[in-house]
């Protein structure tokens, strides 16, 4: 019969073994495999400190380009937009910071804002498309002929589009007079809400893009209506800028939905780095270009044609009251 001691010793015995390939283990793998994985760890450690260095310098440089841009915006604005009245509509989803810090760069270049229409959560969403559709043609002007293709969101966008906008100098600073009903109804159907006086019709338009792009199955549809408001606005008036941070000009943003229709691209100006001073003056330049007749997709993101437009001779300002 085995005793207890022969467990014992049995036990040592494995134990003595494991240690001992332990230790020929360590020896043998020293050379050169522990050597090479600690010599690849400090060309990490130190390749990984330069990275944060790198970053903190180029977040620096950021950080001073953008309170230059901050402090000069009054002199690199200044006039250009004098005596125009802009409206602004803002999508479901967009920034109010980033709102509130544009709307100042307007006011600075000379605009008047004449109010801001912001559309609700409920506007998009799919299961109010019918409604929707009867609003926008109970509501429309006589005068005012929707086509067989269009949607129940390009129908809602003539319509409120032609309340707060106008292409006709004379009627800038008017309230259209069906426009105040237009606005009214939309506002009680929860799917608009509205802040000043935009029913006093501006001839240009500055259409603010969410802050995240749209997601699940309906994104896509969002974001054709958000477009299809940013065209009819540019339809109705003399110009209009659809603006928002650089996710909104990746795929699946707003802004990119926009870039990638032909018609609309030509027609409508894009700024996808609002989120940044320097964007902010854009956005003044971009509007002034809509008044000379042209367009262009401005930023840092896909499918841009320029930081900034590019010069061009001076519009002939729209007396707005």
């Amino acid at each position: 019969m085995i005793d207890f001691r022969y467990h014992l010793v049995s036990i040592v015995a494995i134990f003595l073994a494991l240690s001992v390939g332990i230790v020929l283990g360590t020896t043998l793998l020293k050379e050169p495999a522990i050597d090479t994985a600690e010599t690849l760890a400090n060309q990490l450690r130190l390749s990984n400190n330069e990275l944060r260095a790198e970053l903190k310098t180029v977040q620096g440089q950021n950080a001073a380009n953008d309170a230059f841009v901050t402090a000069d915006t009054p002199k690199l604005v200044r006039d250009a937009l004098a005596g125009e009245r802009v409206v602004i509509v803002e999508a479901p989803g967009s920034s109010v910071s980033l709102r509130e810090a544009v709307q100042q760069v307007l006011t600075a270049s000379g605009a008047i804002v004449s109010g801001r229409v912001t559309l609700t959560d409920k506007y998009l969403d799919a299961a109010q498309s019918g409604v929707i559709d009867k609003l926008a043609t109970d509501t429309k002007p006589i005068e005012m002929a929707f086509t067989a293709e269009d949607t129940p969101y390009d129908k809602a966008a003539t319509v409120l589009a032609g309340a707060i906008v106008t292409g006709d100098p004379a009627q800038v600073g008017k309230t259209n007079p069906v426009a105040a009903g237009v606005l009214e109804a939309f506002q009680r159907g929860g799917l608009i809400n509205v802040a000043e006086q935009p029913a006093k019709r501006a001839d240009l338009a500055l259409l603010i893009g969410p802050a995240e792009p749209y997601a699940g199955d309906t994104a896509v549809a969002q974001s054709a209506a958000v477009v299809s408001m940013a065209t009819a606005l540019d339809e109705a008036g003399r110009g209009t800028v659809l603006a928002g941070p650089p996710n909104s000009g990746a795929s699946g943003g707003v802004l990119a939905a926009l870039r990638e229709d032909t018609v609309a691209a030509e027609k409508v100006s894009t700024v996808d780095n609002v989120d940044m001073p320097s964007g902010r003056v854009v956005v003044v330049y971009a509007l002034r270009e809509q008044l000379s007749g042209s367009s262009g997709q401005y930023g840092m993101g896909p499918g841009v044609s320029g930081i900034e437009p590019s010069a061009s001779p001076a519009p002939e300002p729209t007396s707005g009251g």
